[in-house]
């Protein structure tokens, strides 16, 4: 794992697009195809606006893996993150080769099913992912499953959680919040080639601190992220502030 510091949002963001560009191109070149994993939430906005203008990219040649999303949360929801990744994403980029989206509607486990039987068999380039401020990764609350090997699983959301999703502005009460998601498991993530981490703010700096250089726990689930050895972690000066040198 490398964390790599920026000044500001901006520049951590084109920083992260700019190393997942590298990635997904190279693959490409190789096979003629990627596989990437998208995350979505407030810290994947500088990141993916500096990638939706990168032109060198064939998306044409790539396949996306939703990495999580609410159950019970309908499409047309703000917080909905299949909402978030059509007008973030779809809408700014010509059609990629396929879009697996987690829906969120329906029967959860047999959703999951679904999406295991795709994403069983395929080798991942790149993974997009965040940290929370309670040390989340994906939806995968403290403390976390480190061993299940179940791609996609339904999760019950902590307080903490949950209270983030209110305090970035998702939702109008801790009530409207989802309880349960479906998410990529730890160990699905971390079968990722290539891992690209955007964290910035000041609310994820004790996260940052304890997720990066505290020790590797499920108490703090991406803490995993420092056994990876392609992991590149975008921070900024705020989120960084706890860090030590």
């Amino acid at each position: 794992m490398q964390i790599i510091k920026s000044a500001d949002k901006p520049t951590l963001g084109r920083l992260a697009a700019a190393s997942a560009s590298r990635i997904i191109r190279a693959a490409i070149s190789a096979r003629g195809f990627a596989h990437v994993i998208i995350a979505t939430g407030a810290s994947q906005f500088e990141t993916l606006n500096h990638l939706v203008q990168d032109r060198a990219i064939e998306w044409g040649k790539v396949t996306l893996f939703h990495l999580d999303e609410y159950i019970d949360l309908p499409v047309t929801h703000p917080a909905s993150f299949q909402k978030y990744l059509r007008e973030r994403f779809l809408a700014h980029v010509p059609p990629p080769k396929t879009f697996h989206f987690v829906s969120g509607a329906g029967d959860p486990a047999v959703e999951c099913v679904r999406l295991n039987s795709l994403i069983a068999q395929t080798p991942i380039d790149l993974a997009f992912v965040g940290i929370g401020e309670n040390g989340h990764l994906a939806f995968n609350d403290p403390p976390a499953d480190f061993d299940t090997e179940v791609p996609y699983l339904v999760l019950n959301l902590d307080d903490a959680c949950r209270r983030q999703q209110l305090g970035e502005g998702w939702f109008e009460s801790l009530d409207h919040v989802p309880r349960q998601a479906i998410s990529m498991s730890i160990r699905q993530i971390m079968k990722s080639a290539h891992i690209v981490g955007s964290v910035p703010d000041a609310r994820k700096a004790r996260a940052v601190r304890d997720c990066l250089q505290g020790p590797v726990s499920n108490l703090h689930p991406s803490s995993i992220l420092q056994t990876h050895p392609r992991c590149d972690i975008f921070v900024d000066e705020a989120s960084a502030a706890l860090l030590t040198p």
